[in-house]
């Protein structure tokens, strides 16, 4: 048996600098091509958890017959080997040369459920399906089969899964690892079609509810996926209430219900507004419904909405965090870690919403077959916290990735890494929100409409270098990923230094370059006087020193 080390080298680092360390916090939208305005089929990704990401690429290759694949987790600890296919398809990191694209929420469940035998973690099933697969039906049978062979190690997973017909979740989670080692393989799992015209969303909790067992065309699950929650006394049968997969595996509690249903109530409120969702089930009131699996959005969904809707702090609601105290005096939405506390003995957590300072990074994917795949299949990538990010196109076809997408390391801060240029201008923004957002979000639109009003003739050029000479309209698409990406890098590197210098001790500059001081809003100083009335006040009688004299 002969393991390919090269192959082996590429998986792990390309795992290594997705994933690592990444925490159990994102949010996944999907996109049906019928709910679309140009017939793509969507699927967006927030991968939060303080890592610094690498951008990363993964040939196509070719391996003979026999050939063996080394597993390794994070640390490089050889956890064992798989067979290796013949042939591996390319993938720009979570988009495959077919315009196969995957992302995933971590839903954790029942703890117990863990299998930490079994081989492959949510991480090694999603690369290993878009090197072996070309469409989402082939993907979960490639990540269902392995598990079934050689186990799954992580803990409750919701996977989305787009080809340019079709969106897929699958839901998973392990067996337990009470069998040892000689029995770790299988999972407990249920994939469903997404219906055409409608949206869906999760957000680190289980989703799937009831589901039909007898239609294989729009759901499939494991053999074992009712009868095992029996055993376990997850589910009884003589209840009288039908199955659902994500109360037997992944119960609600008030916690993850404000937790991870309010971002899809956020998601869905914003599409559909003419269903006025209540907010009532993520505020764990008693008797409240669930949310939908899926909506209908009341219109069809543009790239550009997409964005926006993965782009939320609960603005405009009962929960918006640009409001109140806890904002501060410039209406920053952003609270730091812990997300729950205590005062008094009484428990507390701040909202969680989409955007977040804890994204490493997001992208909302585009696969359309009426192109040729090369060219239909996309990423618009982007650093750091959604709200701040740039969005650029990032074709499946080329065959290199911006240099400054791969560098960079978390201990140390550097002006080369796109990352932490990206994170310096969202670290900066906190010094006075309400200002700066205004900047940035003017250089974010024209970055990113330059980028969508471009994109037709784009990819008229590439289509017509396709029908004539395919290794030319790889080159083309390659440069134009590569040159627009790193120009974005430019650009907000420049949008930071600005940003400093305007603002720069609590100054506001004007047109004219010349500071003003430009205090604190009323609102907030009322409250100010609230908490102290009488530290701040002057005394009552004429001052000898007029007021244009206090200086600092």
């Amino acid at each position: 048996m002969r393991v390919n080390n090269f192959f082996a080298a590429c998986v792990a680092m390309f795992i290594l600098f997705a994933f690592l360390p990444m925490a159990q916090a994102c949010t996944s939208m999907l996109v049906t091509k019928g709910a679309s305005v140009d017939g793509s089929v969507m699927i967006t990704y927030t991968c939060d958890g303080e890592f610094h990401p690498h951008m990363e690429y993964l040939p196509a290759a070719d391996y003979p017959p026999g050939d063996s694949l080394k597993i390794e987790d994070w640390h490089g600890t050889v956890r064992g080997w798989i067979k290796q296919v013949e042939h591996t398809y390319a993938v720009v990191e979570m988009i495959n040369e077919h315009q196969l694209a995957i992302s995933e929420t971590t839903f954790g469940g029942r703890e117990e459920l863990q299998n930490k035998e079994g081989m492959l973690g949510y991480w090694d099933l999603m690369i290993l399906a878009l090197q072996r697969a070309k469409t989402a039906r082939e993907a979960i049978k490639v990540m269902t089969e392995l598990v079934a062979e050689y186990g799954y190690r992580s803990t409750g997973e919701s996977i989305s899964i787009a080809d340019t017909e079709e969106a897929w979740i699958l839901e998973i989670i392990g067996p337990g690892d009470s069998l040892g080692v000689e029995n770790s393989q299988g999972a407990e799992w249920v994939v469903v079609k997404v219906p055409d015209g409608y949206i869906s969303a999760h957000a680190n909790k289980a989703r799937i509810g009831e589901f039909p067992l007898d239609d294989p065309d729009n759901c499939l699950y494991s053999d074992n996926v009712i009868s095992f929650a029996i055993e376990k006394g997850y589910y009884d049968p003589d209840s009288g209430e039908p199955f659902r997969f994500c109360e037997a595996y992944c119960p609600a509690t008030p916690s993850n219900q404000r937790y991870a249903d309010a971002r899809v109530w956020s998601i869905f409120r914003r599409a559909a507004p003419s269903l006025n969702l209540s907010s009532d089930y993520h505020r764990a009131v008693d008797g409240a419904k669930p949310y939908p699996l899926w909506i209908k959005p009341d219109q069809k969904l543009s790239v550009s909405d997409v964005f926006s809707l993965m782009r939320d702090h609960y603005e405009g609601t009962d929960y918006d965090m640009t409001v109140g105290v806890d904002a501060g005096p410039y209406g920053s939405p952003y609270r730091w870690r812990p997300m729950d506390w205590e005062v008094d003995s009484i428990k507390y957590v701040w909202e969680r919403p989409i955007s977040t300072q804890q994204t490493g990074f997001s992208f909302a994917s585009q696969s359309r077959g009426h192109l040729p795949d090369p060219i239909g299949g996309l990423l618009w990538y982007g650093y750091d916290d959604t709200w701040f990010t740039v969005y650029f196109p990032v074709y499946c076809g080329i065959d290199a990735i911006p240099e400054s997408y791969t560098v960079g390391s978390l201990q140390k801060f550097s002006w080369n890494s796109a990352w932490w240029v990206f994170n310096f201008v969202s670290n900066i923004a906190n010094l006075k929100y309400s200002y700066m957002i205004e900047d940035i979000q003017k250089v974010q639109s024209e970055l990113e409409g330059y980028f969508l009003a471009l994109q037709p003739a784009v990819e008229k050029t590439a289509l017509e270098l396709y029908k004539t000479d395919q290794a030319l309209m790889t080159r083309y698409l390659t440069d134009y990923t590569v040159t627009h990406g790193e120009m974005v890098v430019d650009r907000w590197r420049e949008l930071g230094e600005f940003l400093l210098v305007k603002y720069n001790d609590g100054y506001v500059k004007n047109s004219e370059g010349k500071p003003e001081d430009k205090g604190y809003p009323e609102s907030w100083l009322r409250k100010v006087l609230k908490n102290r009335p009488e530290q701040f006040k002057l005394p009552v009688k004429e001052d000898t020193i007029p007021e244009s004299k206090l200086v600092d």
